[in-house]
């Protein structure tokens, strides 16, 4: 017999062998028809895997990311099976879960293009009809690389040349037999609902001198009304596209001849983020940090010592060699160790600690090009960064006052909903971190009860620490559902000791101080994007390029819009005029199109009166109104948004 162990710390016994969903159906037939696979001592695994040993056990539904990624995996290979179906001599890269459904690299010997989609859907849900279960066999790396050969699959031998012996799986799911360490449902019927979502072409292993495959997306649900639901907000993500909006309202663009992953930021779009900028400025003002300005590029030795070359040198764009036999410099990837060296640039007593360092620092990193995005990946980007340095006995009140800058920056842009993610170590593999088991404790009790004084909805995810110490990550949920991780902030003993930072103690000897990271944005260039999609472009009265754009009814009018447009410009309401010669109901309709929040209609009673006819996007006429009664009360409408202190 052995002891399982469930998450309300009650202690069952069972037989040796007995499997996950056995012992659900020993809690309740209705757990064991909802859970998709389970946490067996902490590791996530098949429901129908045996049990062999004293464990703990935790059940994943729908509604657990665990839940969705095993049953998104069984849908990748379930798409693989239709596919070798329909394309004989196929070959298969890779399927794994992502964020939202799943795809699967192929080298297929026919084009497959979007019309094909609905056949190979088709193919998708017939199969899932039969129930097939997913059978695991653990082989040999020999018989691995044999069954592949024989297939003339490379892309599979060559991933398991990767692989230790004694560590290979396979699964299969009806005809179809694939690579795969799991985990998956216990069989494909589960799957009701299936939308293959598109075609793409991705280099294999990501590596731009391989061939291009073919990259299928699709997403899956256990039932057709979520697939429904799924794609009405589909459809309205792509209204909500930050890279569509950005073009329409002029704030962005790219340029192949700048190069690829490196946005250019257009005068609309420079004053939105300057706005952003100042508007952090302030808090941070009122907060204590010192603002410092570090150069784009840094000596290799500085990353070399931060630990970021080692972790990071990959992912970064190649190091410059200057004329001086041996040097080497990097674009900078990273603003940290710049900072560490400010501190380093003059004693500190325990008087001066917190020392708060805050930077809009610009980073590079080399992203692979079939990775890029938009704003949301890009290959040089400006964090709204900060360090602060800090005696231990000051480490939780500084944690918990970056909490509130987060949370209010979250109030003024109605950020309503979002969850603290709590990230720390992996349970099981410590490799990838760097520092002590002593630091690390310390580091993760003191965001846990950070988090805890402030009463965040919090979620611990093990494993999703940086390396170099454990995080709270701020996950806010957009307008319409969709879940973006913004702004972050990390506990750090170990940079301090890498760089021999130190301040003297009351007691005259030197101590070490703790590090914090800070960045609530996250980055600009991805804020402003997850910004544009959340508010559909209609930005906040504060943070808008154009508040408003006075409408003349006829060329008659314009030098009264330019008076009234330069008016409203010298009193701090940003104003612009559209004098086309057009019928004004065309202008109307254009700039509602461009989501100026007010319009301004002028003609020979306004022009008589020196007043102008008010219409607000979304709300119609707000009727007629002086110059300076129009200011005051744009005036009030921003200081109700952002505050007193804050506007712009």
């Amino acid at each position: 017999m052995i002891k399982i162990t469930f998450p309300d710390g009650s202690v069952r016994e069972y037989a040796k062998g007995t499997t996950a969903f056995q012992v659900a159906e020993s809690i309740s037939p209705r757990l064991a028809a909802d859970s998709l696979a389970a946490a067996v001592n902490g590791a996530t695994v098949d429901l129908l895997r045996p049990i062999e040993e004293d464990a703990s056990i935790k059940f994943y539904k729908w509604d657990d990311a665990e839940g969705k990624h095993a049953f998104w995996h069984t849908s990748s290979h379930l798409l693989a099976e239709a596919l070798e179906a329909l394309y004989p001599g196929i070959k298969f890269g890779i399927g794994p879960a992502i964020e939202q459904g799943f795809y699967y690299d192929v080298d297929s010997p026919s084009p497959i293009l979007e019309s094909d989609l609905p056949k190979i859907e088709a193919k998708m849900v017939e199969l899932a009809r039969n129930k097939e279960p997913l059978v695991r066999t653990e082989v040999s790396k020999a018989e691995a690389l044999k069954t592949f050969t024989e297939k003339g699959d490379e892309y599979k031998c060559e991933l398991i040349r990767d692989l230790e012996d004694g560590t290979i799986s396979f699964y299969t799911n009806g005809t179809f037999t694939d690579l795969c360490r799991g985990p998956h449902i216990p069989n494909t019927g589960l799957i009701k609902a299936i939308k293959l979502t598109s075609v793409a072409g991705a280099y294999w292993r990501g590596d731009e001198h391989n061939k291009m495959l073919t990259r299928i997306y699709g997403v899956s649900f256990p039932k057709k009304s979520m697939l429904d639901e799924y794609l009405t907000v589909l459809e309205e993500a792509k209204k909500r596209d930050h890279r569509k909006l950005g073009k329409e309202l002029e704030l962005f663009t790219f340029s192949q001849r700048v190069g690829a992953g490196l946005p250019l930021w257009l005068p609309k779009g420079a004053e939105l983020r300057d706005r952003l900028e100042r508007f952090l400025r302030k808090i941070q003002k009122d907060y204590g940090y010192q603002q410092v300005i570090t150069p784009p590029i840094g000596n290799k030795d500085l990353y070399v010592t931060s630990g970021h070359y080692a972790k990071y040198g990959k992912d970064s764009f190649q190091p410059i060699h200057t004329p001086f036999e041996g040097e080497e410099y990097l674009l900078k990837p990273m603003n940290c160790p710049h900072h560490c060296e400010i501190y380093r640039s003059k004693p500190h007593s325990y008087k001066d600690l917190p020392v708060r360092l805050a930077e809009f620092g610009t980073v590079c990193r080399y992203e692979q090009s079939g990775e890029l995005h938009g704003l949301t990946r890009v290959r040089a980007f400006t964090q709204d960064d900060a360090h602060m340095f800090v005696r231990p006995d000051q480490l939780l009140e500084e944690f918990e006052k970056v909490i509130d800058i987060v949370l209010y920056i979250f109030k003024t842009l109605k950020f309503d909903k979002y969850t603290a993610q709590i990230s720390l170590r992996d349970k099981n593999d410590r490799s990838k971190y760097i520092g002590s088991d002593e630091n690390w404790e310390k580091a993760e009790q003191a965001i846990i009860k950070a988090a805890n004084d402030k009463g965040l909805n919090t979620v611990i995810e093990y494993g999703e620490a940086a390396f170099y110490g454990p995080k709270l990550d701020f996950m806010v949920k957009d307008a319409i559902g969709r879940s973006w991780q913004l702004g972050t902030i990390q506990v750090d003993y170990n940079l301090p000791e890498r760089f021999d930072l130190t301040y003297k103690g009351a007691d005259d000897k030197l101590h070490r101080p703790i590090m914090i990271h800070r960045a609530p944005f996250g980055s600009m260039e991805r804020f402003v994007a997850v910004l544009l999609e959340h508010t559909a472009g209609k930005f906040p009265l504060w943070l808008s390029p154009d508040q408003a754009v006075v409408l003349p009814i006829s060329e008659k009018f314009n030098d009264y819009a330019a008076e009234v447009a330069a008016y409203l410009n010298k009193h701090d309401v940003r104003a612009q005029i559209d004098d086309r010669n057009e019928k004004i109901g065309r202008k109307i309709r254009d700039n509602e199109l461009k989501r100026i929040p007010y319009l301004l209609i002028v003609g020979e009673k306004e022009a008589a009166e020196h007043t102008v006819s008010v219409r607000a996007q979304g709300e119609g006429d707000k009727g007629s109104m002086t110059l300076d009664a129009y200011c005051d009360y744009m005036h009030a409408l921003v200081q109700g948004e952002i505050g007193a202190e804050y506007m712009q």
